[in-house]
């Protein structure tokens, strides 16, 4: 028996946390076709159940074209059972759709779901059971046993959290999470794995990575698999400009350190001290880089160099505190520049390295 873990999906989504109007709404598009090339892949695959882990919609009371779009999927995919467990952004979902007898939903108790050898548990967690829930679970140590659950995992108990010293030697083989937008799989215990499957795509650059679910292999055991899905890649990476004399140069650098796709979207943070204007660097960086991907971000975090013999005869802050420093002969001449430079960058406000 196959199963796909997936969560997060976020239906709805306004996707414009980076992006401009026209990309954002294009993104939306390409969130509903990831999922559906999900479905597509699971008849492919013989999927026989769907575990979604919580957040399918990104809304508490989702719109009524993405519900529409969702309950439509559940109805043109009979042969597969949808087993939708409500999470921290659709928590106020009615679940309104009642005649499709192939999506399984799950309350504020614990709610089994039988196939074969396998239990398929899960649990909504409010502010009424977020303390007493874990007590009422109950499994079977000779069948395999899924549970399913939305939360960070903690080692305390409140809502939204799932408390994983609650759950060890609970007789767990796959606990299936949602909540965090990256895969991760951990071991909960001798016995069972956690995983977040993460999102299927993502909505920021604050969702770097792949994205995609978990494929899980039921047999005697419990085998799972991250298939990354998503239709576009989220990266980021920081280039250090310093050593460039030149933008010409530092155009060169960041890109020959570009490792990302043409459909990814990318954020480029430029760091290091430069002799150069950087005034326009950002602006400048961003339309060099536009055709290697989809969508690009800049920021600009490089400082200019000072010289410091510009100053010293300078009537002003910086050139006074540059002669008191070249004249004080307690200080060797690697200290000298060592405490202009720091000098000079505590004077235009810059942070401080170590």
């Amino acid at each position: 028996m196959n199963i796909i873990h997936c969560a997060d999906i976020h239906l709805g989504s306004r996707m414009d946390s980076a992006l401009p109007k026209n990309l954002a709404s294009e993104r939306k598009a390409e969130l509903r076709a990831t999922f559906i090339r999900m479905l597509e892949y699971a008849k492919a695959h013989e999927v026989s159940a769907i575990l979604l882990s919580g957040d399918v919609f990104d809304d508490a009371l989702p719109k009524r074209k993405d519900k529409e779009f969702f309950y439509d999927a559940v109805r043109a995919n009979p042969e597969v059972d949808f087993l939708y467990l409500r999470g921290n952004h659709d928590r106020l979902e009615s679940y309104t759709v009642t005649d499709l007898p192939n999506l399984k939903t799950f309350t504020d108790s614990f709610t089994t779901y039988t196939y074969g050898n396998l239990d398929i548990t899960g649990i909504e967690c409010t502010e009424n059971n977020a303390l007493s829930m874990y007590a009422a679970l109950k499994l079977n140590p000779d069948r395999l046993n899924i549970v399913m659950m939305h939360g960070q995992v903690t080692s305390h108990s409140e809502i939204d959290c799932v408390n994983l010293s609650e759950l060890r030697g609970k007789y767990i083989d796959y606990l299936a999470l949602g909540h965090l937008h990256s895969y991760r799989k951990e071991k909960l215990d001798e016995r069972a794995c956690y995983a977040y499957s993460g999102c299927l795509e993502g909505r920021g650059f604050d969702e770097t990575g792949e994205k995609g679910f978990v494929l899980l292999h039921v047999g005697d055991t419990i085998e799972s698999e991250f298939v990354p899905f998503a239709k576009r890649t989220i990266a980021e990476y920081t280039v250090n400009l310093t050593g460039t004399d030149s933008v010409y140069a530092a155009a060169q650098k960041v890109r020959g350190e570009n490792t990302s796709s043409q459909d990814d979207l990318l954020r480029v943070i430029l760091t290091g001290e430069v002799p150069y204007d950087n005034e326009m660097l950002a602006a400048d960086m961003t339309k060099y880089l536009e055709t290697d991907a989809y969508f690009v971000s800049v920021k600009d975090k490089t400082v200019r160099q000072y010289d410091a013999l510009e100053y010293e005869s300078s009537l002003s802050l910086r050139g006074e505190f540059i002669r008191t420093v070249l004249a004080d002969d307690s200080y060797t001449q690697d200290e000298k520049q060592k405490i202009i430079a720091l000098g000079l960058r505590a004077l235009d406000g810059r942070e401080l390295e170590a």
